[in-house]
């Protein structure tokens, strides 16, 4: 984290995203375990199956959405805090190995 503030909600952000996607991505697969044979079925409508299947899954999608989010704001920090890092280094500090 950094020392920022920040970090907490970047954490609290992919850990909600995470629990979610867990949760409601089980309930999915057992919804489409239970529907599957009614949903592939040649008489099935498939823009319904589409819907419903939509319904069901749309809660994990947005705990991926939410995961994302989070994981993106945490790169895009870390990607600053190494910016400014680089630019504070001492010049009287051994060369770095590479």
């Amino acid at each position: 984290m950094a020392g920022r503030i920040c970090g907490y909600a970047q954490a609290a952000l992919a850990l909600g995203g995470m629990g979610l996607t867990l949760v409601f991505g089980v309930r999915f697969m057992l919804w489409f375990a239970a529907n599957s044979a009614r949903l592939q079925g040649t008489e099935a409508d498939p823009f319904a199956g589409m819907l419903e299947m939509w319904l069901a899954l749309r809660w994990a999608m947005l705990g991926i959405a939410l995961f994302a989010v989070g994981w993106l704001w945490a790169l895009a920090t870390s990607l600053g805090l190494v910016r400014a890092a680089k630019g504070q280094e001492s010049p009287k500090a051994p060369p770095r190995l590479r």
